[in-house]
């Protein structure tokens, strides 16, 4: 083939319009990808999309070769132009519009872009695009990292909500990209188009990613028509993140390449090939480069032309046949299964149960992947840890107070009732004999809501229960979920003993759980729990046994427990003494510590008796009063017979009660004997007994003025002298008795 300016231009349209095809398909596998919540095809455009660096570059160096080309035919006229043909400066030099002299080399400008695009350029978009690949292979796998995390907004992962179409973009990028990979590579061996070779690679790539694609789509497919559809997407993860990985290895071949081109020698007149044409996608996009180098490789081993004898050819003839019989055997190896005596199996028809379960016989079924096998050892007892997963070890010695880095990573913390310790703390009240008012069982309901947190490492053992293998394949799928340690059956197992567990401690005490009661075990009342609520779940699963090797309080606040004897034997002590207290209180108001309990209950009864009697009316108030006055001697007579301090004091309030009565009996009698002188003479009376009066209250002062009655009744005989000091008037003043 000629190589000039046509060849070149013709590689740059090329070039171009590989350019288009590429970032259309990329643009085509992000919108689909989005518009249908593909995230399969959304990953798949990262690798698209850094195919477009290597095709501009193509374009780029093309339409250099182009410009050289021309430029290099613009030289040649120019020399043969020369007047002269021994003129020796027009053959290596030229003369510029102002006459002055330069060589032929230095006037090629569009050769030295070309060198310069070689050398630089081309290393340079290898880099770029190697560290796209790299950058965006690790944020698909950071973001698996993070898909699902509720703290997060980086959605989930999806399969496609119009897989129909999904499979014919991707089957139909596939094949075009093929196809023009294959166009691609044919032009490529011409030595001109040589470098289209690494747009024939990123076209092999689109269809290695698209074709992966759409067998993921297939699988899916599959599912959604079986019997009982799963929503398993371990197909589209897995392809997902192959795709990662395959942008890793291109990337690092890239970057291998680009090293061993800065130390690999240049032959004159050779077009360097760039580092971003990767040698492996560029022998898928020509096969028969492959058998060729197979060949070569072979005589080479061999030391002679082996591929021409009679039974390489025969080989060569009927390896097809050969690979048919051997995926015939492969297959047909997969439609018997052994299941041993302690086994149970079952066969699995595109992931739906068929027939009875298997044991100690063989299971015959279609070849996979329509018919898969269930089995299980129903005999082996496994552990199920119920919070974090790690390991024990029999010599590990736990100590209550100690907080270190591995046991805060492996704390599992459980809510406990707090209600023990507070009834504890009222009952104080009730050692007393007396009961509690409404407020205070009001704050006792409080403190029993409250809750308190233990560490405790729960180790589930089970097995699978005779006979019910099918319920336990039926109860749950055995898919694990990335970085899992827990299969999503061992995960459902765990979230229905994790509540049974959680209900069972935050309904007991935290002395119940830390030093259960021997009639109420801890351990066994667990397991019973959990066993009862796997039966509900019909899973087909037997409780062998619980096992708890840590149970202590959180943190650094387990040390504070071995203060518990001290701090109870304070508490009983000041308990005590306030029951001394109480007693000696009690003997001495009344006489017996026993009735004080009677005494007590009657005065609230006495209380409430008043109370109604004031809201009551009629007869039922005077039977009410009836009552309370009964009730109130009752209880006045049990005080006196106690011979306490209350005895004595109501003793005396008797004594009290009497003086005043006689007392007042007294003035009532005396009142009583002056009513026949009132009503013999009441004018006398009533004078007699105001100058009585006149007389007590003259008896304590000095006696200077003198109020009497009308004087034409009364004759004053007065005698004004002076008193002697000391003397007062009222000692000689006749004091006379009151009439009886």
């Amino acid at each position: 083939m000629r190589i000039d300016h046509h060849a070149y231009q013709r590689a740059t349209g090329v070039a171009a319009s590989g350019l288009f095809a590429q970032l259309a398909i990329a643009l085509l596998l992000l919108v689909f990808g989005k518009a249908t919540e593909s995230s399969s095809l959304v990953i798949a455009s990262a690798w698209a999309f850094s195919g477009v660096v290597v095709w501009i570059g193509l374009v780029a160096v093309f339409y250099q070769h182009r410009l050289e080309r021309l430029e290099s035919l613009e030289f040649d006229s120019a020399q043969s132009g020369v007047a002269g043909q021994g003129n020796q400066i027009g053959q290596t030099s030229r003369l510029d519009d102002q006459g002055r002299l330069f060589t032929a080399d230095e006037a090629r400008v569009a050769r030295k872009r070309l060198g310069i695009m070689h050398s630089v350029l081309m290393p340079l978009l290898s880099v770029v695009q190697a560290l796209m690949l790299i950058g965006l292979a690790w944020a698909v796998i950071w973001w698996f990292d993070i898909e699902g995390d509720a703290n997060s907004d980086a959605g989930n992962f999806g399969v496609g909500t119009l897989l129909g179409w999904q499979l014919a973009v991707v089957f139909g990028i596939a094949l075009l990209s093929f196809i023009f990979s294959r166009f691609l590579a044919g032009m490529a061996v011409q030595t001109a188009w040589a470098n289209l070779r690494g747009g024939a690679a990123v076209m092999v790539g689109n269809s290695l990613v698209t074709v992966a694609l759409g067998i993921g789509t297939v699988i899916e497919m599959l599912k959604e028509s079986g019997k009982e559809a799963t929503k398993s997407d371990a197909a589209m993860r897995g392809i997902a993140i192959g795709i990662a990985i395959f942008m890793i290895a291109v990337a690092a071949e890239t970057l291998l390449t680009f090293l061993l081109n800065l130390y690999r020698p240049r032959r004159a007149g050779e077009t360097p090939r760039p580092a971003c044409d990767s040698r492996l996608l560029s022998l898928l996009a020509a096969p028969d480069s492959i058998v060729r180098s197979i060949n070569e490789a072979v005589n080479y081993q061999f030391g002679f032309d082996i591929t021409s004898s009679w039974g390489y050819q025969l080989l060569l003839r009927n390896v097809i046949r050969l690979s048919a019989v051997c995926i015939f055997m492969l297959l047909a190896l997969t439609t018997l299964v052994v299941v041993q005596p302690q086994e149970q199996g079952l066969r699995l028809r595109l992931g739906a149960i068929d027939g009875s379960v298997f044991q100690g016989a063989p299971m015959f079924k279609l070849p996979w992947p329509i018919d898969t096998a269930e089995v299980s050892a129903v005999n082996l007892v496994r552990e199920l840890p119920l919070g974090l997963v790690k390991p024990f070890s029999n010599t590990d010695v736990i100590v209550w107070g100690e907080e270190s880095v591995e046991i805060m990573q492996s704390a599992n913390i459980f809510l406990v009732a707090a209600g023990g310790r507070a009834q504890e703390v009222l009952g104080a009240d009730r050692l007393a004999g007396f009961s509690l008012a409404p407020r205070d069982e009001g704050l006792s309901a409080q403190a029993t809501d409250q809750f308190a947190v233990v560490e405790a490492d729960i180790i589930l053992q089970y097995r699978v229960r005779d006979r019910e293998f099918q319920k336990y394949v039926e109860f749950s799928n055995d898919s694990r979920a990335r970085r899992s340690p827990l299969d999503m059956r061992e995960r459902a197992l765990r979230a229905i003993a994790l509540r049974e567990v959680t209900s069972a401690l935050s309904s007991r005490s935290l002395e119940e759980v830390l030093s259960p009661p021997t009639d109420a075990p801890l351990v066994g009342s667990l397991a019973k729990a959990i066993q009862a609520a796997f039966d509900r779940a019909d899973c087909g699963v037997e409780v062998v046994g619980l096992s708890i090797p840590r149970l202590r309080p959180p943190g650094k606040d387990g040390g504070k427990f071995e203060e518990l004897s001290i701090a109870r034997q304070n508490g009983r002590r000041q308990l005590e003494d306030a029951q001394s207290t109480v007693n000696s209180t009690m003997s001495l108001l009344m006489g017996d510590v026993a009735k004080a309990d009677e005494v007590y209950a009657g005065i609230n009864e006495l209380m409430q008796i008043e109370s109604d009697a004031r809201a009551a009316t009629g007869d039922a108030q005077s039977a009410l009063q009836l009552k309370a006055d009964t009730l109130r001697a009752r209880l006045e007579q049990l005080m006196l017979e106690s011979r306490g301090q209350t005895a004595s004091v109501i003793s005396n309030a008797r004594a009290l009660r009497w003086n005043a009565l006689l007392d007042a009996q007294a003035v009532a009698a005396e009142v009583t004997g002056q009513a026949a002188a009132w009503n013999t003479n009441p004018a006398l009376y009533r004078t007699r007994r105001t100058m009585d009066v006149i007389a007590q209250a003259l008896s304590g002062v000095r006696v200077k003025y003198m109020l009497l009655p009308d004087p034409s009744r009364v004759q004053i005989d007065l005698d004004l002298q002076e008193s002697t000091s000391g003397l007062n008037l009222g000692d000689y003043l006749e004091k006379k008795a009151a009439p009886e």
